[in-house]
């Protein structure tokens, strides 16, 4: 069995260069480079002797069971090398079990790894090293309760130093105003991202805003005792995980210590089930498929048989996450944070590609958020009026409203969400003496008419002043 006559004997071998690099990144300790540089390398690799599957990487066992003896003893050895060396980088992103497999197959191929192997088993049996700041990933659906569920934490750990990223997707702004941090949750610790989806536009904020928060907290003197990252409900939380392990310094300082997936009770089978656009992911799913817990919410809007059918649907994708029934995102603290779930061999046996660079992710264009900034205030009885229509008539649409509105002869604030047709608003904080009295309000859904909305808002107003975003 001879190498492709592309690769004479004065070239170098297409695989030679991208195992340089990969080596080079295992030396540095840039795991998640290295892992590029080694998958690429083997595949290059595996076509010229002939395989033009990814199988090399994906499916060693059964590569190097079909291979070993059509191999020279030159080409084994360098096979034998490159299987060692990424079951390395793999250890050192922590997926122990599949660094395990990488070192047999290196083994059946000659090389004498038995305390490799023995030492990658055991880890997978070890709990996580301390010393980094656990990170919870809170995702979920639009309204199935993630904000409120950030209130109940911060509250609930008010002794804590807390840093929170806060994705939303919209024009105008709401879930900061509806934060309620405690006493050493301070601004610095609180950074809102509207501008994009956390899972893709702004990713690379995403990896900043950590580094920030890591650094100001060292410079400070005052060490962070967790970091919560609030994604929009339109995110695919899988990206979001991969930047735990894509950024050296983001992967030396924090580690993941789960993904927390909040789920509407009442609208999870509709949105599961919803057909979409041909190459457009299923974002529901997506968070079921990559939960570690998945706290059931809104449990007193359905009955028995429904809630039944609905962790009856989570298990077909998820069959062994801990799921928790709740109302008002009230869940046990200890079910959430502090969980050393996240576990990275598992989400490589249900997705191969999660290391890999640069993935594709594309949200539904039917999706679109619509949202409106007034200076003045509203009038009660209209708005009223105005959003039971339009829930009744636009609500099958009408994924996500919510508003913090100034209502005229209102001492407070006047704050409302819907999801769908399901509608709870009420007055909270009061507004502050000489605080301009501003009403926000935000519409995600699809096939959204915005001259429509902004029509039936307008009407809402007192004495006009309308300036939309």
């Amino acid at each position: 069995f001879c190498l492709s006559p592309a690769v004479s004997a004065t070239m170098s071998p297409p695989w030679s260069e991208g195992f340089d690099s990969a080596q080079s990144a295992l030396k540095e300790e840039r795991f998640f480079d290295g892992v590029q540089f080694i998958n690429s390398c083997m595949e290059a690799y595996a076509k010229v002797v002939g395989d033009e599957s990814d199988r090399v990487v994906k499916d060693p066992g059964s590569f190097v069971e079909e291979y070993t003896s059509k191999l020279t003893e030159e080409q084994k050895d360098v096979l034998r090398k490159m299987y060692e060396v990424r079951g390395d980088i793999i250890t050192g992103l922590g997926a122990n079990k599949r660094a395990a497999t990488d070192y047999q197959c290196a083994q059946k191929l000659g090389a004498e790894l038995k305390d490799k192997v023995a030492q990658a088993e055991a880890k997978t049996k070890e709990k996580k090293a301390s010393g980094k700041v656990p990170v919870t990933v809170l995702t979920g659906f639009l309204g199935s309760g993630k904000t409120t569920l950030l209130n109940r934490i911060l509250k609930e750990f008010h002794g804590k130093r807390i840093a929170v990223i806060e994705n939303e997707f919209g024009e105008v702004g709401i879930d900061d105003s509806l934060i309620e941090a405690g006493p050493l949750t301070t601004e610095e610790n609180i950074i809102e991202m509207n501008n994009g989806c956390i899972c893709c536009t702004v990713r690379g904020d995403l990896i900043a805003g950590l580094k920030k928060m890591v650094k100001n907290s060292i410079k400070n003197n005052k060490p962070l005792d967790g970091v919560i990252i609030e994604t929009t409900g339109l995110a695919d939380p899988a990206p979001v995980a991969q930047t735990f392990f894509a950024d050296d310094y983001v992967q030396q300082k924090l580690h993941l210590d789960g993904i927390v997936t909040l789920v509407d009770a009442k609208h999870l089978i509709m949105h599961l089930d919803e057909e979409k656009p041909e190459g457009v992911e299923n974002e529901a799913v997506e968070q079921v498929a990559f939960a570690d817990r998945i706290v059931l919410n809104k449990c007193d809007l359905v009955d028995e048989a429904h809630l039944d059918e609905v962790e009856k649907r989570i298990r077909m994708i998820n069959d062994s996450v801990k799921i928790q029934r709740t109302t008002q995102s009230k869940v046990d603290m200890d079910f959430i944070l502090g969980i050393e779930a996240f576990n990275l061999d598992k989400i490589l046996e249900m997705d191969d590609a999660f290391l890999e660079d640069e993935q594709d992710h594309q949200h539904d264009d039917r999706v679109t958020s619509c949202g409106f900034h007034v200076k003045g205030e509203v009038h009660q009885q209209r708005l009223n009026e105005w959003l039971a229509w339009l829930l009744k008539e636009r609500g099958v649409d009408l994924f996500r409203t919510k508003g913090v509105l100034a209502v005229q002869g209102m001492k407070e604030k006047f704050v409302f969400q819907a999801v769908h047709m399901a509608f709870n608003g009420a007055p909270q904080k009061e507004w502050e003496p000489g605080e301009e009295r501003i009403s926000k309000l935000t519409f995600i859904g699809k096939n959204l008419n915005r001259q429509e909305l902004e029509d039936g808002f307008k009407k809402c107003l007192v004495g006009g002043g309308y300036v939309a975003n």
